[in-house]
């Protein structure tokens, strides 16, 4: 059976990421297990939201070539695909306050290195990067014991244009969000 993520959050297959992340805060709304929902819903759902964004960021397939019959051996050589635009690191780091102080705490790092996109305090966080380089992340927030765990999906952009980008390491990202948050905030 094959596993649909734009049926899993009941929106139509290759909906754009405004849908996408429309359609998670609608099922967020009724499944989240802090408003009385079932945890395994809730996570299956963040992963459908995230394999559908993999889905989006990918080129779309191209036809298979026509196969003519050779009469020399084939190459054992493989080519490689397209670069991955999305990558992602789960978990990623921790912070040791409760999603409330960590969400606010992400805040004003993102007013330092980006802009936020969406947020939804306290356990989700969408944001245009600046640094280290051009790229679209969010940080998921997961109480944890205390703490919070704090996982990053980060993927390419298009650039005026000019096509595109390939995003930053996903560690290069991680080390700007933990060295901003033991920046002091005064």
């Amino acid at each position: 059976m094959t596993h649909d993520p734009f049926a899993v959050l009941g929106v139509p297959a290759m909906s754009d990421a405004a849908t996408l992340g429309a359609a998670r805060r609608r099922l967020a709304r009724e499944l989240h297990p802090d408003l009385g929902g079932d945890a395994a819903a809730m996570q299956a759902v963040n992963v459908a939201y995230d394999e559908a964004l993999r889905l989006l960021a990918e080129p779309p397939a191209e036809p298979a070539p026509v196969v003519e019959p050779r009469t020399e051996p084939q190459s054992r050589t493989h080519r490689r695909g397209p670069a991955r635009n999305v990558q992602h690191d789960n978990p990623s780091f921790t912070i040791d306050v409760l999603p409330a102080e960590a969400f606010e705490a992400l805040l004003i790092v993102t007013s330092w290195i980006g802009e936020v996109l969406v947020d939804e305090p306290p356990y989700m966080l969408e944001v245009f990067l600046h640094e280290p380089a051009p790229c679209w992340c969010r940080l998921d927030l997961v109480p944890d014991a205390g703490a919070t765990t704090i996982s990053l999906t980060v993927v390419a952009v298009e650039e005026d244009g000019a096509g595109i980008v390939p995003p930053p390491d996903i560690d290069a990202v991680r080390d700007t969000w933990v060295a901003g948050l033991n920046e002091p905030l005064w």
